[in-house]
């Protein structure tokens, strides 16, 4: 049996160790060893065997090929970087002046490259301030402007944001008492009428982005609101800055605060492509005092976030926006290439319509013409545990690989990777 340190001393071991950190490395090789008491390998082939079962990367994350057809699958990590934002959080890995002004020496204003790029892009917000997500910009908003105070709301618009968490729940844990006023499917302006008063901390308008009400609806638009005496916050969800003409019904950061609104509140990491953030705009008192509550200590965003979303915000179309305005006649060739490939060699593969979504609780109903490469159903399972893994949705039987959701240059990796599924099942 070769010694430990021996194996260790492999300059491919050596070189992985420094990436992956020499625990890692040391676990695999024991591992290797262990096979050779039970008699699986022979002991020159240890180091083979420890190099063959190291991780690629150090993180236990793995990168995904998205092919469910979801855009902003919050599962996979909700929106993909662009390279640009890829890059600014390389650059902010190390030392940055993040909180340092490199002219005077003093200290500076944390993020202020990252707050200039967002009140740039959207010029109606007077302030503006990050925080970790959308319901920390929430949490913010109630804490500093209604604690012990009432959050007036329509019942319409009391939803449930994923995994089980519930905006009155978390509005309530802020010390602020909720006011419902109208029912699920009609609000009026007179119902708000009736409630605001001297103990009304806010009355906030959550967009429904993660299902739709229809039929004998009514509700009531920000602009009406803002005659009641008191701050309007909106909770846009999505995090879209400006109209998107493909998604008419979803409201948008520019739109809303030009229709009076005091507050909006939205996410980084879903339309607007970029990392997980809370995204607040609008009235500088209103801005100024949240950013200097306490709290907003505890829901600040680091350094990297910072650079991805002013590299977002300042740099090229971000892969969300180009795969929501990918061309339907462009996704078809894509997908009739791929399956021709894969039936060349010797696979049941054909190119379908498909039908891909938003998701990520942005654009309920809006469904977006795709393309997808058709698959036996058997495939699933494999390609999601190959390298790299990849995830598409099984439909009535078949396996769909749907393309909006993947860029061109990746084609071909997900060419060999069904190709690599499909040789271990038939082995």
């Amino acid at each position: 049996m070769p010694r430990t340190d021996a194996v260790l001393a492999d300059p491919r071991l050596a070189e992985a160790a420094g990436r992956l950190g020499r625990p890692v490395v040391k676990d695999a090789v024991v591992r290797a060893q262990q096979r050779v008491r039970q008699g699986e390998i022979e002991p020159e082939d240890v180091a083979e065997a420890a190099l063959a079962a190291l991780p690629r990367h150090a993180t236990s994350l793995r990168p995904v090929l998205n092919m469910t057809g979801v855009l902003l699958h919050t599962n996979l990590g909700r929106a993909p970087l662009s390279p640009a934002a890829v890059e600014a959080v390389t650059v902010a890995a190390g030392a940055t002046d993040v909180e340092f002004d490199l002219v005077t020496g003093a200290r500076a204003r944390r993020g202020r490259g990252a707050a200039e790029a967002l009140a740039r892009a959207v010029p109606g917000a007077e302030h503006v301030h990050v925080v970790n997500n959308n319901a920390a910009a929430l949490v913010l908003a109630a804490t500093a402007l209604a604690a012990g105070r009432e959050i007036v709301i329509s019942r319409g618009e009391l939803v449930e944001i994923g995994d089980g968490f519930r905006i009155p729940d978390l509005l309530v844990s802020t010390g602020a008492r909720l006011r419902e006023v109208g029912t699920t499917n009609r609000t009026t302006l007179a119902d708000y009428r009736e409630v605001v008063g001297p103990q009304t901390g806010f009355v906030l308008k959550v967009h429904p982005s993660n299902f739709r009400v229809e039929g004998f609806t009514g509700a009531v638009e920000v602009g009406e609101l803002t005659g009641l005496g008191v701050p309007v916050v909106v909770d846009i969800g999505s995090g879209l800055l400006e109209r998107d003409p493909l998604l008419p019904e979803e409201p948008d950061a520019a739109s809303v605060l030009r229709a009076g609104a005091d507050l909006v509140a939205a996410s980084g990491d879903k339309l607007l492509g970029g990392p997980q953030a809370g995204l607040l705009l609008g009235r500088r008192d209103l801005v100024e005092r949240l950013r200097r509550h306490p709290l907003a200590r505890a829901l600040r965003v680091d350094k990297l976030t910072l650079a991805a979303l002013e590299a977002t915000l300042r740099g090229p179309e971000t892969p969300v926006r180009q795969a929501l305005h990918t061309d339907p006649l462009m996704l078809r060739e894509r997908a009739e290439a791929l399956a021709k490939a894969m039936c060349q060699a010797g696979l049941d593969a054909d190119a379908v319509p498909a039908e891909a979504t938003v998701g990520g609780g942005g654009a309920p109903g809006v469904r977006l013409p795709s393309v997808a490469v058709s698959l036996p159903e058997r495939l699933a399972v494999p390609l999601r545990q190959g390298e790299p893994p990849v995830v598409g949705r099984v439909e009535g039987g078949r396996l769909l690989l749907d393309l909006r959701t993947v860029p061109p240059e990746r084609d071909a990796e997900v060419i060999d990777a069904v190709l690599r599924a499909n040789h271990r099942t038939v082995r």
